[in-house]
């Protein structure tokens, strides 16, 4: 009679929902990372232009002079640089998630050297450190857990969930500038965002190895500089995102000044100006995962040279609605230039290196444009430059360099595509 009691003993109905729910189960889980990694970096980047306001009214408070407020973006950027060789190794050295996590808390120590009255500059450049390291796994994790096909929709969510965050972070920044309270507040952000990275499901490093070798490091980096520089796809996706960060960083300086010499506006309410650009920028982001996807990414090129033509407008304006509508115009080109511009440079980065040395050494180039521009910018407050020639030349700039990426990128499409042709 046992083996008769053998055959009831496994239940035959529970075997078919088995292999329902394991094809299910990998996108869950990428899915619950993207949320989590997209809600770590709208609180880490709403702290980070939270801090920045409140930086600069600390610089006026302090009386400092003008060239400083650029500065602090300058010390910001310097730490990009200093660490690019490293910073993507950090990244493919650990799970992305702690690292998130650390740069956060790392991002949180230059917000606590601030409340000591430490130097804002050497505050903010502490919150740069932490922020070089961040950005590589931040971007880096995204082709792990994506597909090449969804990599422009999830750049659309990260870059929403950025303009969103720059949207209340500079609105938070306002509100806090002169209480006594700011940093606390935006100390207690920080701690959120290192909490939001523990819902990342563990991932294994991808080179624990990464950091072994500092000399191969950076030989490494500047390999990796060449092989993306070498690639057409790659070198017009860097030649445009660098030279957009380069100008979002000198643009958010002139905005401020341009809404106090030419709108009347205090320090708290032309920065809420930025929140315009912000809005703008999340619905071209939104919009570019629609209608630029990654084989069509070089089309959004145009949008470039309409964006230099809009900061040249500006000087026209002198009335705050018509600088708002102005200022949301200009935050949507640059959403839908940069979406596929990111997406296509880290689907070229994926199939030549690890993804955290190509979001590396695309920090690297934007922060040496970003440095640059930045120090043209601080050398002409110096000299007492006025500001509507300042901001015609920087429009006119944007037109001339966009149009010039635009035309290189249309007399390499041939080659390249008959360079495919004859290896196929």
């Amino acid at each position: 009679m046992k083996p008769l009691a053998r055959p009831p003993a496994p239940p035959a109905p529970p075997a078919p929902p088995a292999p329902r729910a394991q094809p299910a189960a990998p996108a869950q889980r990428s899915r619950r990372a993207l949320r989590a990694v997209v809600c770590a970096q709208f609180f880490s980047s709403l702290a980070d232009n939270a801090l920045l306001i409140v930086a600069i009214g600390l610089l006026a408070q302090r009386h400092a002079p003008g060239w400083m407020t650029p500065a602090l973006r300058l010390f910001f950027y310097l730490s990009y640089v200093l660490l690019a060789a490293f910073a993507g190794a950090v990244a493919d050295a650990a799970p992305k998630g702690r690292v998130l996590m650390a740069t956060n808390l790392v991002k949180l120590g230059g917000c606590a050297l601030l409340l000591w009255h430490v130097q804002p500059l050497v505050a903010y450049a502490l919150v740069g450190l932490g922020a070089a390291a961040y950005s590589p796994a931040k971007y880096g994790i995204l082709p792990e857990l994506l597909p090449q096909d969804q990599l422009v929709r999830a750049n659309g969510w990260v870059e929403a969930s950025t303009v969103l965050s720059i949207l209340f972070g500079v609105a938070l920044g306002s509100t806090l500038v002169d209480s006594a309270l700011g940093l606390h507040a935006i100390g207690a952000v920080y701690l959120l965002a290192a909490a939001c990275t523990r819902a990342i499901p563990h991932s294994p490093a991808r080179d624990r190895a990464a950091l072994a070798h500092p000399v191969a490091l950076l030989r490494g980096f500047w390999r990796s500089l060449g092989l993306l520089w070498a690639d057409a796809d790659a070198r017009i996706s860097l030649a445009v995102t660098s030279l957009f960060w380069a100008a979002s960083a000198t643009l958010q300086f002139l905005v401020l000044r341009w809404a106090a010499e030419r709108l009347g506006l205090p320090l708290s309410q032309g920065a809420l100006l930025q929140i315009a650009v912000a809005i703008g920028m999340v619905a071209g982001a939104i919009g570019a995962s629609r209608w630029f996807p990654l084989e069509r990414a070089r089309r959004a090129l145009p949008l470039g040279v309409a964006l230099g033509a809009a900061v040249m407008a500006m000087t026209l304006v002198t009335r705050p609605a018509v600088a708002a509508a102005m200022l949301v115009l200009i935050g949507a080109l640059a959403g839908l230039l940069l979406v596929p511009m990111n997406a296509l440079l880290q689907s070229r980065g994926l199939q030549r290196m690890h993804p955290g040395q190509s979001i590396a050494v695309q920090n690297a180039n934007e922060s040496l444009a970003s440095l640059a521009m930045l120090a043209v910018y601080g050398a002409l407050l110096y000299l007492d430059a006025p500001l509507l020639p300042t901001l015609a030349g920087f429009g006119a700039f944007l037109v001339l360099a966009m149009g010039a990426i635009f035309v290189w990128s249309r007399r390499q499409r041939p080659s390249r595509e008959g360079l495919a042709a004859q290896n196929g």
